[in-house]
């Protein structure tokens, strides 16, 4: 059966002042009614140039407590390596579609990784504004480069060179991470699986659509991952629920977007956030995004860490191993 991609949607002969059904979102979904556009906060934006590393700590621990969500600064990944990131993921979309189904999801594969258009089990049988491809890039024991696109050329070196670089960034998260709950530096990355943790990266594409304010690009969710580490284009769209509102999340060039994941909630009993979001759509730009999630093995387990628990305070989650975990979430099963 054939595949129909939101892309070649776009590009087909379709009305430009509507959008196929099964795209528009139930009322108290929709962006145009339920975004919030009163004042409001920024998500907290962290410098980790700050000279004072307690400063630092203070901030991620805070952000991760209160929004589950920031933006980093002078992370140290150059600038030219994630514009290099933007353009060959931006190539792989731009490709003739037949090129691109060449690396499609298998029916029914158990990974997720391949280019496809959706994902998860939507109730009310929905769909969303957007195509994806994702792939594995660390460990080397757990990439598949049959989902790695062979054109543009250079897509294998550039993300090979981010892999080693956001790397870098996330070992400094979990450091910091742990610190701020008063943990030894190690416990956290440990707690999801240490060296044996798996980056997936994704490339969300939401092209332009005539109806953004009836539809979505991704529906509100939390990150099954530990962690994400988001790079976004220049097109707004990131929204974050804060205080019982949708709130647009500000574009920073060259910043890096933590999202705080299930399972970074779980090892913390609960002190640290899954950050819920969403994505909206553009009328007239191509949305794209490249978060990397942090992902504990299949088979590893993952509970609050005894260090955090007393008599006084009982776990709030089960031990569970991460596939286990995922099969619930992905199925909207109880955990």
């Amino acid at each position: 059966m054939e595949v129909e991609r939101v892309q070649a949607i776009v590009s087909s002969s379709l009305a430009k002042d509507n959008i196929p059904l099964e795209f528009v979102r139930p009322e108290d979904e929709q962006p145009a009614i339920t975004t919030f556009h009163g004042l409001i906060p920024d998500i907290p934006v962290i410098d980790f140039n700050h000279p004072d590393q307690d400063h630092i700590i203070h901030l991620i621990a805070n952000a991760s407590r209160d929004w589950g969500i920031f933006q980093v600064v002078n992370h140290g990944i150059p600038f030219h390596l994630i514009q290099k990131l933007q353009q060959v993921g931006k190539e792989f979309f731009d490709l003739p579609q037949e090129e691109k189904e060449v690396y499609a999801k298998p029916p029914d594969a158990l990974t997720l990784e391949g280019y496809g258009s959706k994902i998860g089990k939507d109730v009310n049988g929905k769909k969303n504004w957007a195509d994806h491809l994702f792939h594995k890039i660390w460990p080397a024991s757990c990439i598949n480069h049959q989902f790695w696109p062979k054109n543009p050329p250079s897509y294998r070196a550039v993300n090979e060179e981010y892999a080693q670089e956001v790397r870098k960034v996330v070992d400094k998260l979990f450091k910091w991470l742990a610190m701020g709950l008063g943990l030894e530096a190690d416990v956290l990355k440990q707690g999801v699986g240490g060296e044996e943790i798996e980056y997936l990266m994704k490339i969300n594409y939401y092209p332009p659509c005539p109806r953004p304010d009836l539809t979505l690009g991704v529906t509100s969710h939390t990150d099954l991952s530990a962690m994400t580490v988001l790079v976004p284009n220049e097109v707004p769209g990131l929204q974050v629920f804060k205080d019982g509102h949708w709130i647009d999340a500000k574009y920073i060039p060259g910043a890096l977007i933590i999202h705080i994941g299930d399972q970074i909630e779980i090892l913390s009993n609960g002190k640290y956030k899954a950050v819920l979001h969403r994505t909206t759509v553009d009328k007239e730009k191509t949305r794209m995004s490249w978060p990397v999630f942090l992902e504990p093995p299949g088979e590893f387990v993952v509970g609050p860490l005894p260090q955090l628990l007393d008599p006084q305070i009982p776990p709030k989650y089960k031990p569970k191993k991460f596939k286990d975990y995922s099969y619930c979430k992905f199925h909207k099963l109880p955990q």
